[in-house]
């Protein structure tokens, strides 16, 4: 296997060290949607000349980086024996002279992966075409990535993320599934705050940011995992995931939904069930 770095043209290499006999990459280009640079990590197994693999999307959380699942998801060692290229991007787009707010839950590490019509966020916060669109292009033309086999997870505001972006991309996207997410931004403070900000008064414009009201607007995936925390501070308020069971039952869609007594929204969490989530993604890929 060579380090992956040898393959790009556009990106600039922040760090690669070795892991699992792969590679954990942190990676920088210079982004077109958001208009600064954006940093990500990407994990490649070993891999024979000529092969391509099935890639898995983790999609990060409020305040988190890459670095977050990167540091605690303690993903590798199965990846590698799955032969997943795990790619985790930012929450946001970020720098000195953009726009931000002094609370966690919007601006910089707050992007709520959409893209935003409002100023002054509209400029630079454009996260759902840099996921959907910029980075699968970047990732296809320097990893050995199967760009047919693709899934998608994330947690709390990345597990809302995944779940839109499979919900509004069934073609490409094989799998789906979330730790914590919040799964109905239309029915819960930061949804309000966030899609309000970014995307204005007119909640019509948010339902194509929201799974449950995508669902019942006809968007189908085959089908969903979630492991939520009996003990998360978010639950009630925030995450609700009665709600995303209601939607799915209505819409036959199958919804595996694990409430894990006394667990909570950290990565602990995150990461005493991760291999459920890479085994289930392998099965589908």
């Amino acid at each position: 296997m060579r380090y992956v770095s040898t393959r790009m043209s556009a990106l600039k290499t922040i760090s690669e060290n070795r892991a699992f006999g792969g590679v954990q990459g942190v990676y920088s280009h210079a982004s077109a949607e958001t208009k600064t640079d954006m940093a990500f990590a990407v994990f490649v197994p070993a891999y024979e000349d000529g092969a391509a693999l099935p890639v898995l999307w983790y999609l990060s959380g409020l305040t988190c980086t890459h670095a977050n699942v990167m540091d605690k998801g303690e993903y590798r060692r199965l990846a590698k024996e799955l032969g997943l290229i795990i790619v985790c991007p930012d929450t946001s787009p970020r720098g000195d002279d953009m726009a931000d707010d002094e609370a966690y839950d919007m601006g910089q590490g707050a992007g709520f992966y959409v893209d935003a019509t409002e100023q002054p966020w509209s400029t630079n916060f454009r996260m759902r075409s840099y996921i959907e669109q910029e980075l699968p292009a970047l990732i296809a033309e320097a990893f050995p990535a199967d760009m047919k086999r693709q899934g998608i997870f994330g947690h709390s505001m990345g597990g809302h993320g995944a779940l839109t972006i499979a919900l509004r991309n069934p073609d490409r996207f094989k799998s789906v599934s979330a730790f914590a997410p919040i799964v109905s931004p239309l029915n819960c403070p930061w949804g309000h705050k966030a899609l309000g900000g970014y995307l204005g008064a007119d909640q019509n414009v948010w339902r194509d940011y929201d799974a449950c009201a995508l669902i019942e607007d006809g968007a189908r995936v085959a089908d969903i995992l979630v492991d939520q925390g009996t003990a998360d501070q978010f639950l009630e308020e925030q995450l609700k995931p009665n709600l995303l069971v209601a939607a799915c039952e209505r819409a036959a869609i199958p919804l595996t939904l694990n409430m894990r007594e006394g667990y909570d929204h950290s990565y602990f969490t995150i990461s005493t069930f991760m291999d459920d989530h890479l085994r289930w993604h392998a099965e589908r890929l």
